[in-house]
C-alpha cells in the first residue's frame, strides 16, 4: 500500500482521489491558518506554479492539532488560503495527523509510533508512492535541499 491508495476527501468535498498523482511526486504539507509557518503557503504556491508541469503535487493537509491554528471551516480555509495567498494547489478536508484518530495518509506516510512535530512539516513522496524525504516545519519551500530532492524525484 502507498499514499496513492489512501482515501481522503477534498477540501471542498468529495474524495481527493490520491490514485490521480500515481507517478507523479507529491509533497504532503500538513498546514494551518494561524501558524507562525503560515506564510509558507505564498512559498509552496511559487513551488507548485514552478515545478507543477513537470509533475509535481502539493498536496495541503489541514490539521487543527497543534495549537488549534486552524479552527476554521473548509469555507474559510478554502477563503483564506485563496484571498491571502492565492493558493490554487489541491487541500484536503481538515485531519488529525497524530494521536489515535490520525488520519491513514499520515499513518503510510511515517508509520506507526511516529509523529508529525509541528503545522508544515513536509514530506516528499516519490512517483511510486514512497516517502523519499521529510522535512521539518521550518524548512522554506524555497530550500534549496528539498528542492534538490524534488527536482531528483522529477522526470527529467
Amino acid at each position: 500500500m502507498t499514499i496513492f491508495d489512501v482515501d481522503i476527501d477534498a477540501l471542498t468535498g468529495g474524495s481527493a482521489d490520491l490514485r490521480q498523482y500515481r507517478g507523479n511526486v507529491v509533497l504532503v504539507v500538513n498546514v494551518a491558518s494561524r501558524c507562525g509557518y503560515t506564510p509558507q503557503y505564498a512559498g509552496l504556491e511559487k513551488l507548485w506554479q514552478t515545478y507543477r508541469d513537470r509533475g509535481l503535487v502539493i498536496l495541503g493537509v489541514p490539521s487543527n492539532q497543534f495549537a488549534g491554528q486552524e479552527p476554521g471551516t473548509a469555507e474559510d480555509i478554502q477563503q483564506f488560503c485563496s484571498v491571502n495567498y492565492g493558493v490554487t494547489f489541491p487541500l484536503t478536508r481538515k485531519v488529525d495527523v497524530n494521536g489515535p484518530d490520525r488520519h491513514p495518509l499520515y499513518g503510510e506516510l511515517i508509520g506507526e509510533g511516529a509523529a508529525v512535530q509541528w503545522n508544515f512539516e513536509k514530506f516528499v513522496v516519490g512517483p511510486d508512492g514512497t516517502l523519499a524525504a521529510r522535512f521539518d516545519p521550518a524548512t522554506e519551500p524555497d530550500d534549496e535541499r528539498l528542492v534538490a530532492t524534488i527536482e531528483k524525484l522529477l522526470p527529467r
